[in-house]
């Protein structure tokens, strides 16, 4: 078995057994076209560690805070889907040049006071990043929350995440790829 099914199976395992804020139980996983269909109305790939979360494990309902977001349809919670956000983050930053979100950035999990957990998917690892829009600019709203969505997950099924009260010490480092992501090609 490799490490990743390990790990899959250990999220798979948390997942069963926790309940993350405003979710009653696990929904099911998304049918086998859900993944094509995300990545048609986004315009870029799924890291497939993200799309076996969906396919295998749920559609959202899991994860650190309040879980990860449903992929194409909103959760009982009213909390937008992954796809849908991401979409409507993009649209906003257009029209607000001083806040424009990411390409390739796909939020996956809300974190509450506008705080979302996103992966980058054009990044081959799959980073994981932190939007934190209280911040006074958008250069200082996005941290590298873990260097990939392996490490991240490991760090929520451990316990290890910066959210836990016994890490809340720990500092993220800023994210070098906003403006890169974010600049206007003439």
């Amino acid at each position: 078995m490799t490490e990743i099914e390990q790990l899959l199976e250990r999220v798979a395992d948390k997942a069963r057994n926790t309940r993350p804020w405003g979710w009653n139980s696990l929904p099911e996983p998304v049918d086998g076209t859900a993944p094509a269909r995300a990545e048609a109305a986004l315009g870029f790939p799924l890291p497939p560690l993200l799309a076996d979360l969906y396919l295998r494990i749920g559609d959202g309902g899991f994860g650190p805070e309040y879980g990860l977001l449903p992929l194409l349809d909103g959760p009982p919670s009213g909390e937008p889907a992954a796809v849908v956000q991401y979409l409507a983050n993009r649209e906003s930053g257009r029209k607000d040049p001083d806040w424009p979100w990411p390409e390739g950035v796909l939020p996956i999990s809300h974190w509450g006071c506008a705080m979302y957990a996103c992966v980058d998917c054009l990044a081959p690892e799959a980073t994981v990043l932190l939007f934190e829009p209280n911040a006074d600019t958008s250069d200082g709203a996005w941290y590298v929350d873990a260097p990939s969505l392996e490490a991240w997950l490991r760090n929520w099924v451990d316990g290890t995440g910066w959210y836990e009260e016994e890490n809340d010490d720990m500092d993220l480092a800023p994210w070098p790829g906003f403006r890169i992501r974010t600049s206007r090609t003439p």
